[in-house]
């Protein structure tokens, strides 16, 4: 093919773009919608293309109060453009989908496939039926059709993934819609996920995290109450995996028999992102959350004795309806007891469809914002305290990937250490790829992140590292699309105000 054949091709490729909001469970989805597509013969478009794309799908999310507004506003920006495209499309999926089905079309009828959550494999076919049919097509399913995990995926990461292990929440926390919009939990066959977690090692992957509404309630669905530990001991065996994470879990199926599988398998890494949500009792009745005070501390206590290392992190509602002062000094008390690393502190919003939406005793924002301040001073002097006394160690750091905004400008390389902190490191004379592993000792500590100054003490070239080169390689070398980056694994940003316990529209 001469290169103006070739040039005539990229011309005729399809982009697509998909933007993301909310939870890791909607990433991982995302890459599912990108694996589809680009199994279907779309590309991806460049970064920054900024809605510059033939196909735009919106993977949303419904927990928040003004959710719904920001997604019209999105589609609204795209109205002209598609205008001036023929035959550009837009998609509309996830949990706003499921949850408002035809009101996208009416409110924007220049969408063109609207699907859900359960449903989230017909995407090509929905997008190739408008094109062909000139109509909007909305199709949700009621139920969950096939494990998502049976779908292609285009991971964005060479040497981390996702793994879902199931879909679905069994709890009714009264300000979480999740349950109404994700359906029950459905777990997959322990079987299936460790044949998952043994090709993706095989293509390179070194550290996996176990994705889930509540993750550690997995076995309920098949009836095995010890199977989330079974299934971290068995991630223990797997020749090749070096890291294994999981999030996020629920203080009420949190039992003994996790807390020793963590313990006592070397893989499993020494973090936990346990919700408290409040530590008030009244407020976690109000809640619906099945536990006290009293009961999560004793797992945090029981966690730090069988993990002495291990960095607990955490997430916590400010101002939910009815909270008193005296209320809110109970979670000032629970955080100065339990001394999280991180707490991803949100303020209330009402999610509409949540029984804590309408419940009396709503807040005055003043009140939030003033409380919400005071607890993120609280939680950010624990957490440089708790940063300090990582100063001396020497750490095995896991390489990543556009992790460190200033790496470019002060010559420095960034990796996660085992229990998940980030960590800044002086770039070694050898060549350090992302997914590769570096042993360095920590000189400094701030709030949200290590330094480690001196001369890197160990470099080890990784199977991990080899995928990203390889993959590196390949995408440079394709005409159209571009890689985005490592998708955060483990905890998000912390204390940004946005949603608890999973869900967010940014």
């Amino acid at each position: 093919m001469s290169s103006s054949d070739r040039s005539r091709a990229v011309d005729l490729t399809r982009t697509y773009e998909v933007r993301t909001y909310g939870c890791q469970m909607n990433v991982h989805d995302s890459e599912r919608l990108s694996g589809l597509l680009e199994g279907a013969g779309y590309v991806r478009a460049p970064e920054g293309s900024d809605g510059d794309a033939d196909v735009v799908v919106f993977n949303t999310c419904a927990v928040r109060e003004n959710a719904d507004n920001r997604l019209y506003g999105n589609l609204g920006r795209l109205a002209p453009m598609k205008t001036k495209r023929p035959g550009m499309q837009i998609a509309v999926g996830g949990c706003l989908a499921q949850k408002d089905r035809d009101t996208i079309v009416k409110r924007a009828p220049w969408v063109d496939v609207v699907f859900g959550t359960h449903n989230i494999g017909k995407l090509p076919v929905l997008l190739e039926r408008a094109r062909v049919q000139e109509e909007a097509q909305v199709e949700i399913a009621e139920s969950l059709e096939a494990f998502p995990s049976t779908l292609p995926t285009r991971r964005e990461s060479a040497y981390a993934a996702w793994v879902s292990i199931s879909v679905g929440c069994n709890n009714t926390c009264t300000f979480c819609i999740v349950p109404a919009l994700r359906g029950k939990e459905k777990d997959r066959r322990t079987g299936d996920i460790l044949a998952e977690i043994e090709a993706l090692v095989g293509e390179g992957v070194s550290e996996i995290t176990l994705l889930g509404q509540n993750v550690n309630a997995y076995g309920s669905d098949i009836g095995d109450r010890q199977a989330f530990s079974k299934l971290l001991r068995a991630c223990g065996k797997i020749d090749g995996l070096e890291r294994v994470r999981f999030t996020s879990p629920h203080p009420r199926d949190f039992t003994d028999d996790v807390i020793a599988a963590m313990a006592e398998t070397p893989n499993v890494m020494p973090q936990l992102h346990m919700p408290m949500q409040s530590g008030s009792d009244t407020v976690l009745k109000a809640m619906r959350r099945s536990y006290r005070q009293d009961r999560f501390l004793g797992i945090i206590d029981k966690v730090r004795a069988s993990i002495p290392h291990a960095a607990i992190t955490t997430d916590i509602i400010v101002g939910f309806p009815g909270e008193t002062e005296e209320d809110f000094e109970q979670t000032l008390h629970a955080v100065r007891e339990a001394r999280f690393a991180q707490a991803f502190t949100f303020q209330y919003s009402k999610r509409p469809g949540t029984p804590a939406a309408t419940m009396e005793g709503q807040i005055p924002k003043e009140v939030v914002q003033e409380r919400y301040m005071r607890l993120s001073a609280l939680q950010e002097e624990i957490s440089w305290d708790e940063n300090k006394k990582q100063v001396g160690r020497t750490l095995e750091l896991m390489v990543a990937e556009g992790e460190g905004r200033k790496d470019g400008a002060t010559h420095r390389l960034s990796g996660r250490a085992p229990d998940n902190r980030l960590v800044h490191f002086t770039k070694p004379d050898a060549e350090v790829r992302p997914g590769d592993v570096v042993t360095v000792e920590i000189t400094y500590a701030a709030p949200h992140h290590l330094l480690a100054e001196g001369a890197t003490l160990d470099v080890r070239r990784t199977r991990a590292g080899d995928a990203w080169e390889k993959r590196n390689t390949a995408e440079a070398a394709k005409p159209v699309g571009v890689m985005l980056g490592l998708p955060q694994i483990g905890v998000p940003e912390p204390l940004s105000v946005a949603t608890g316990s999973g869900c967010g529209l940014d």
